[in-house]
């Protein structure tokens, strides 16, 4: 059977900002699908530790109130997302997740901040993976499409349903299922096994990062920096 019609799990997180190694986890969600449907579930509350911004509870619907008088330390919950996660690595199971590296890289800041043993730790060193990212996948395949690329986005061009965007187990659902769509349209897609697809969204992400980072230099900003590394950016070392 081709892996899309193999287990997966769909991860998401909702934060209290947009840039991963400096927001905190609020909302997250790991969802093991087969075929297309929900086998399995685990979501979590965060009280994140610091104040979440109005503009990140608009969307997400968290308010400050009910992450303190609901939600876990996100100490504990970084280290049982990431046990959740590392066990469907051990099993072979690939882990899908949409933008990929804002959802990884922001996951092991946090354990990192914490004090707790990082993804590869927990994996032996053996490395994470496979990851599947279809905001990666569907960027490299189709290419010259017009249009955003937000999961809304991509959902409504695949004929995937998304009921409740910026929800983590709606996302997370959506995520899977959107790679699956893209397989089943891209016969490229398809033919790589997970391990195969993961080294390619490596190259893919690093020539995407290249090509927006020339863009943006000839559009007037000559120091314009675009992260090449996917699916994990690890914080630049501190000098001295």
């Amino acid at each position: 059977m081709a892996w899309y019609g193999e287990e997966l799990a769909g991860f998401d997180l909702e934060t209290t900002g947009t840039e991963p190694l400096e927001a905190r986890i609020v909302t997250a969600s790991v969802v093991g699908v087969h075929g297309g449907e929900v086998v399995r579930r685990q979501d979590w509350l965060a009280d994140p530790g610091i104040r979440i911004p109005a503009q990140a509870s608009a969307i997400h619907g968290i308010s400050n109130e009910r992450a303190a008088a609901e939600g876990r330390p996100v100490r504990e919950v970084a280290d049982e997302i990431a046990d959740t996660l590392t066990d469907y690595w051990r099993r072979g199971v690939p882990v899908v997740a949409y933008n990929a590296s804002f959802d990884l890289t922001l996951l092991s800041a946090e354990l990192r901040r914490h004090g707790l043993p990082s993804l590869d730790e927990r994996l032996g060193g053996q490395g994470m993976g496979p990851v599947l990212d279809p905001y990666t996948i569907d960027r490299a395949v189709d290419r010259y499409r017009r249009g955003k690329r937000t999961l809304e986005a991509v959902c409504g061009e695949y004929g995937v349903e998304l009921t409740a965007a910026h929800q983590a187990a709606a996302d997370a659902l959506a995520a899977v299922r959107v790679a699956i769509a893209i397989a089943e349209r891209h016969a490229s897609v398809a033919a790589l096994d997970p391990a195969r697809l993961h080294e390619r969204q490596i190259v893919w992400y690093r020539e995407w990062a290249e090509d927006f980072q020339a863009f943006l230099r000839r559009k007037g900003d000559p120091e314009a920096v675009v992260n090449p590394v996917w699916p994990l950016r690890e914080p630049a070392p501190v000098a001295g």
